[in-house]
């Protein structure tokens, strides 16, 4: 293996990894700084706690408990650039709801939007709606207005809810090709209406699961690699053995052998059992794309959607073969934070 410096990535889903759960119903501060340092020895500098649909309550809980944790320590604030709300206003099907609750799902609320914000100091930087839930094109605009991102994902919608949504300000798709009905019509359809409006980026999980390489190179090219950027979606069973067990988000999920992680009753996805930097790992075995495209996708360019100019510090140190890499060193806004 040949060591290689790089920007940290930069994550902007992350559900939960290594045990540490951002959507349990008792998150502490002591949960999301051993979560802030689980991804650090994975290489990932910065990140958004991704907060699934659930009662408002809970949400709100969730958002002020990640502000308390980046409090208490300067490295886990830069870290944490901010929160990712992927929900309520969500679609209830099967197949586009993922392992969402529908019976939490609601349409989305600028009202409820200022709560959040009131409840984490301004820290919702990503809300990912349905575009066609009643209200979605309003909510787009006024929380585009407030400085935040919208993000199309776990929907149904038709071609033309895409365009109003992006007309109203949305500027990405989450985790586009899932998140989605199991069956579509040929043409049209949202994936098409995604992949051709150029003022959408796709968010995909190169995980070797949510996307096979076929469909990941085409949705690449589609987009342009400058409008795609890598996310893990990873959940808090990532690294776990397989088995079953029991999830305050979709119950029972199951971990398969190839690590793999679906719900038990159906076989639909239930997020990812990979960091960002394994994702990387396998679009760089994966896909015929330049390795410096594929790592621009999981740490520049999400950090410069973020408009986060002071990440340069931000380094990870790789061990590098054809297909893997090992994490040697990681640092933080210069900091060592994790060595191997």
């Amino acid at each position: 293996m040949s060591p290689s410096t790089q920007p940290g990535f930069v994550d902007l889903q992350v559900n939960g990894f290594g045990g540490e759960d951002a959507n349990a119903p008792d998150l502490t501060t002591e949960t999301v700084v051993a979560l802030t340092r689980k991804l650090w020895a994975e290489g990932t500098t910065t990140y958004l706690p991704t907060i699934i649909t659930a009662s408002e309550p809970r949400m709100l809980h969730a958002l002020e408990v990640v502000a308390a944790a980046r409090r208490l320590d300067s490295r886990v604030a830069h870290s944490i650039a901010g929160v990712h709300l992927e929900g309520p206003a969500l679609s209830a099907i099967d197949g586009a709801r993922g392992a969402h609750d529908p019976s939490a799902m609601r349409d989305p609320s600028l009202a409820e939007l200022d709560r959040w914000q009131e409840a984490s100091g301004g820290l919702v930087r990503v809300v990912t709606l349905a575009p066609e839930r009643p209200g979605a094109a309003e909510f787009a605009s006024g929380a585009v207005e407030r400085g935040v991102h919208v993000s199309l994902g776990h929907a149904a919608p038709t071609p033309d809810d895409v365009h109003a949504a992006a007309d109203a300000g949305a500027t990405l798709s989450t985790h586009l090709g899932n998140g989605s009905a199991r069956l579509l019509p040929r043409h049209p359809n949202h994936l098409w209406a995604q992949l051709a409006d150029d003022r959408l980026t796709a968010m995909l999980i190169t995980d070797g699961h949510h996307l096979d390489a076929d469909t990941a190179t085409a949705m690449i090219r589609a987009k342009g690699t400058h409008r795609v950027l890598l996310t893990s979606d990873s959940a808090a069973l990532a690294g776990s053995a397989p088995g079953t067990y029991r999830t305050p988000v979709g119950g029972d999920v199951t971990v398969c052998d190839d690590g793999r992680l679906q719900l038990s009753a159906t076989g639909l996805l239930a997020g990812s059992g990979c960091s960002l930097r394994q994702c990387v790992d396998w679009a760089r075995s994966a896909l015929p794309l330049p390795d410096e495209d594929l790592v621009a996708m999981a740490t520049t360019q999400p950090a410069r959607m973020l408009g986060l100019t002071d990440r340069t510090a931000d380094t990870v140190v790789l061990d590098l073969d054809e297909s893997t890499s090992r994490v040697r060193e990681v640092r933080v806004a210069g900091d060592i934070v994790h060595t191997a």
